[in-house]
């Protein structure tokens, strides 16, 4: 397994958080630049993107997919992350950390086909007012996928990764997930509805695997506040299961939704950590033979 030491990761947050800042449909120009980077990214790594283009305001925006074929190349796993952000914020962590490794995550994986097809996909739109929307880049995708009947066995949607504390009291949830979960935000969280518990079970063992890393998981109902709160929605809308890698977002980030989500708030060091447990994930559950 390739091990990470954060800088390709900080390299590309630095071009969608620093040099790009905010990009939505308000900023207009960012939000093209980023899906071009993005692009350009792929095609850097030998893999071919395609754009599926729809038009919001009347202005084009594009999901960015490269995969990746499979031996069986109608079982696809798909690995997503929004590259949106909110107004008035550069979404270094919220959502630079999880393109990122999802970029990552393609570099190592270029050039070396698993069993299963790995899509690798960069979603517009899931920020509000988008979010659980029919403009939500990742709902319009999950639904051309069920069109067509894509036989999607997963799908991993990178959230809000890059922030990790070892402060007591750093980390608070939704009732009842407090009664039974660390207070310590140091942790990796992967959570699922509960269709998805097989998904969440299997991702949870190859991490464990692949690394020591701290990890905590929940698979809930729906309905549990920030349970849904990513793209891994729209697959559940549409009958696939789907997960979500995250720091657990504003229930430990301070600067969530804010101008100050910047570069400096992101452990590079224990996102590179992640990222390695999450190779083996896709490993294991492309590699499934």
């Amino acid at each position: 397994m390739a091990r990470s030491d954060g800088a390709r990761l900080r390299a590309h947050i630095e071009m969608l958080a620093v040099t790009l800042g905010e990009r939505n449909l308000w900023r207009y120009a960012s939000l093209r630049k980023a899906a071009d980077y993005i692009s350009s990214t792929f095609e850097s790594l030998g893999l071919r993107p395609e754009h599926q283009t729809y038009d919001v305001s009347r202005l084009p925006v594009d999901n960015t997919v490269a995969e990746l074929a499979g031996g069986r190349s109608n079982e696809i796993l798909v690995v997503g992350a929004h590259y949106d952000t909110v107004n008035n914020c550069p979404g270094a962590n919220d959502n630079g950390t999880g393109v990122a490794a999802m970029l990552e995550l393609a570099r190592r994986f270029a050039g070396h086909p698993q069993a299963r097809t790995v899509r690798f996909v960069a979603f517009a739109n899931e920020e509000p007012p988008f979010f659980q929307t029919s403009q939500m880049g990742s709902l319009v995708y999950a639904r051309a996928a069920r069109a067509r009947e894509d036989r999607i066995i997963g799908m991993l949607s990178l959230e809000t990764m890059g922030y990790y504390s070892d402060e007591p009291d750093s980390q608070h949830y939704p009732p009842p997930l407090d009664t039974w979960h660390p207070n310590t935000g140091n942790f990796i969280a992967f959570v699922s509805n509960l269709q998805s518990e097989p998904l969440l079970s299997q991702a949870h063992g190859a991490f464990r695997t692949g690394t020591a890393f701290p990890i905590e998981v929940a698979a809930a109902p729906e309905t549990l506040a920030g349970i849904g709160w990513s793209d891994h929605w729209s697959f559940w809308e549409t009958g696939y299961p789907a997960l979500m890698v995250t720091d657990t977002a504003p229930f430990r980030y301070p600067w969530y939704h804010h101008p100050d989500d910047t570069i400096d708030k992101i452990d590079f060091n224990r996102m590179a950590e992640v990222v390695d447990g999450l190779e083996h994930v896709v490993r294991t559950i492309a590699g499934a033979r």
